[in-house]
């Protein structure tokens, strides 16, 4: 069995639905980057005040009820939090060196930097055994196999280490979110072609609950090829692979257009497949659906996708979304106007790279 089939396969086990956020009315007069939800705020606020009581409770609780999108998203926050600040977690660890949600937010935080740092391979290695002793102190969570999976990108591990920890992964909750990304992640960073790629996101979409976000992982599929700068097709004169490329890409996100209609507008758990899904939007030109995404984003901008593109991940929000209402615009010309052709340039989501994988 090939590796793609095997990550493939082996995901279909369990299937456990992932938890609803509530939604709140989409608005700009609030708009803030990666606002947190009414869980995470709380312990981020104490936290800078110097207290990790709060963040201590809020993991401690997701663990218990095996909420396990729920903790791996605020484990996520708590790391990149900490990433700036880092006095609470350390007095967190002197306090409770053996508890497993302490242990959990170093071994992201670790893994985090390692990963950001020119040399991540060997910053990554001694990395490896704060993650042990996460998933020993929480042996039935799959967080600290989402970091694994990471680790193991890093480090450029091979296949079959891969896969191994992918079955750890998958044994714990088959339909975790995070952990399909982390896969996907490797099999981009690995090389793989577009086609597979495409090929395991689109069977987990298939496989997922009604409702997950995986069945946006096709949308994340597009993203990483997109940002690699493989272009899709633009024209009849394109190469075959262009147009089955930009024919995959469209199908991603169709996809996620009909899995953000299930969400409520300006709901905290959606945004940022919204965000992204309206990233891929524009980068086809399909502006009057790119815009609906961001009316359903409301307040709730994230970092992720706009940060690939700059430093300033908001204000190039704010430009994508202006320029996707006047676009939309254009193309639903005044009814004197209907037989004039509609002019549309060529537009760019921002800077790209090429790298070579998806030839």
């Amino acid at each position: 069995m090939s590796f793609l089939r095997a990550l493939m396969s082996s995901a279909r086990l369990v299937r456990r639905p992932a938890p609803r956020a509530a939604s709140r009315p989409a608005t700009d007069d609030d708009l803030l980057l990666d606002a947190p939800d009414a869980h995470i705020a709380p312990a981020l606020v104490a936290a800078a005040q110097g207290s990790f009581t709060q963040a201590s409770a809020l993991l401690a609780a997701t663990r218990e009820r095996a909420e396990w999108e729920n903790r791996d998203r605020y484990t996520l926050r708590l790391a990149a939090f900490a990433h700036h600040r880092q006095d609470w977690l350390t007095d967190w660890l002197l306090a409770a060196p053996h508890d497993p949600d302490a242990l959990l937010v170093k071994a992201e935080l670790e893994v985090r930097r390692a990963l950001e740092s020119p040399s991540p391979a060997d910053r990554l290695r001694p990395a490896g055994v704060l993650i042990d002793a996460a998933a020993a102190g929480a042996p039935s969570d799959p967080v600290p196999w989402r970091i694994a999976l990471d680790h193991a990108r890093g480090t450029q591990a091979a296949h079959d280490t891969f896969e191994a920890l992918w079955g750890q992964a998958i044994r714990r909750s088959s339909h975790h979110y995070g952990c399909h990304v982390a896969a996907l992640r490797y099999l981009a960073a690995q090389g793989s072609s577009y086609r597979e790629c495409f090929d395991f996101a689109e069977q987990a979409a298939e496989d997922a609950l009604p409702g997950s976000l995986i069945q946006a992982l096709p949308v994340r599929a597009a993203f990483i090829l997109l940002s690699d700068g493989l272009a899709p097709a633009t024209s009849p004169e394109a190469t075959p692979l262009a147009h089955d490329l930009a024919a995959r890409i469209d199908k991603a996100a169709d996809l996620a257009i009909a899995l953000s209609a299930e969400y409520e507008c300006g709901d905290p758990w959606a945004a940022e497949m919204r965000n992204l899904l309206a990233y891929v939007l524009v980068s086809r030109e399909r502006w009057t659906q790119a815009l609906e995404e961001f009316r359903l984003i409301g307040p709730c901008a994230t970092s992720f996708p706009w940060a690939s593109l700059t430093d300033d991940p908001l204000g190039r929000f704010l430009e994508v979304r202006d320029a996707a209402r006047s676009r939309a615009a254009d193309e639903v010309p005044l009814a004197a106007d209907r037989t004039k052709p509609v002019g549309v340039r060529r537009w760019s989501t921002g800077r790209s790279r090429s790298n070579g994988h998806y030839a």
